[in-house]
């Protein structure tokens, strides 16, 4: 009788075995949905909450403005030579290849330049990248208070002539969802395909 114990025994493993696969491969079939962002993912953090600012028309801006759309905030300034040209760029370049979810993709630039960056500077410059896109210019202690809260770095730094400076600043964009909760941050040279991506799932919901 040993034999055909054993022998129904393995038939009950394999068949709990068998059983076990088709909700696996059920398992797998959810996994994408749930893989982490490529993006740094920040929900739930306390800072980048406040950001109220007029814009380049004088309009005073906030988050809720933007709700039910995934607002991506940079701050930069026009004077840089590298990485706010790119990083716009880019932001404009994926949301075209979104398509029609594209149009629920809203850039916001906020500069930390106000000195140089006036709004008749500031609004051919960010439109220029996408007639869409946004730019926020407050006073210099307007600006002051957003940077703290979103706890971005900012340090000017002296050119070679007198009145001639530089700004080194975060490298980096701040990513709300529709919700207008934070959620993620990305960081420059991030690969287009990547941030395609993520925008992408947050545009669905994610």
């Amino acid at each position: 009788m040993e034999p055909v114990l054993l022998t129904r025994r393995r038939l009950l493993q394999a068949a709990a075995g068998a059983a076990v696969v088709p909700a696996l491969a059920a398992c797998d079939r959810l996994r994408p949905s749930q893989q982490p962002f490529h993006s740094v993912d920040i929900t739930g953090a306390q800072h980048a909450q406040v950001l109220h600012l007029p814009d380049a028309d004088g309009r005073m801006r906030s988050l809720a403005d933007f709700k039910g759309k995934v607002v991506v905030v940079f701050f930069g300034y026009v004077h840089c030579p590298d990485v706010c040209p790119m990083t716009m760029g880019e932001l404009a370049q994926v949301k075209k290849q979104l398509g029609a979810d594209g149009d629920r993709i809203q850039g916001v630039f906020v500069t930390v330049d106000p000195a140089r960056d006036t709004p008749e500077v500031l609004k051919p410059y960010v439109t220029a990248f996408d007639p869409s896109f946004i730019a926020l210019r407050g006073s210099k202690e307007q600006t002051d208070a957003a940077t703290k809260d979103f706890k971005v770095f900012v340090e000017q730094v002296p050119g070679r002539k007198p009145g001639e400076y530089t700004v080194n600043h975060t490298a980096g964009s701040f990513i709300f969802d529709g919700q207008g909760r934070i959620r993620l941050f990305t960081r420059y040279g991030m690969p287009q395909a990547e941030l395609t991506e993520d925008l992408r799932r947050l545009v669905a919901g994610a």
